[in-house]
């Protein structure tokens, strides 16, 4: 999505806000990166000024934000609960009209279920 991300992740051995964390500070750290190397990035002052601007006014951060600094994690507890939030992940671009079916969207691991391998490696839920 353009402005946002669904992730169902898991952990046995490390906290949940840690994985998170790291996850945000690696991500952000390389799109800044991205942008700042990339020379026919028409708004690139822009997204730099308001990624300094942002980190600027919190002070978790040292001199830019990316992210937002709040998460709306949701525990899954079962099966039937997991399957929800795939399938409503897997159908958001296709709500948000990017395409017209779930597998797609290059960006998501519908791809992985509909037997096309997605971008990134994938633990698929069964």
């Amino acid at each position: 999505m353009t402005s946002h991300v669904h992730l169902i992740i898991g952990t046995s051995d490390k906290p949940m806000e840690n994985i998170l964390r790291d996850l945000k500070s690696f991500t952000s750290t390389n799109i800044k990166k991205a942008i700042e190397l990339n020379p026919t990035e028409s708004r690139k002052e822009w997204m730099l000024w308001m990624m300094k601007r942002a980190g600027i006014k919190n002070n978790n951060n040292n001199d830019f934000q990316f992210w937002q600094q709040n998460n709306h994690p949701i525990e899954l507890w079962d099966n039937y609960m997991m399957q929800q939030k795939l399938d409503y992940i897997h159908n958001n671009p296709v709500e948000a009209g990017f395409v017209d079916a779930p597998c797609d969207y290059v960006y998501s691991s519908a791809r992985d279920y509909s037997e096309q391998k997605g971008l990134l490696n994938i633990k698929l839920i069964t």
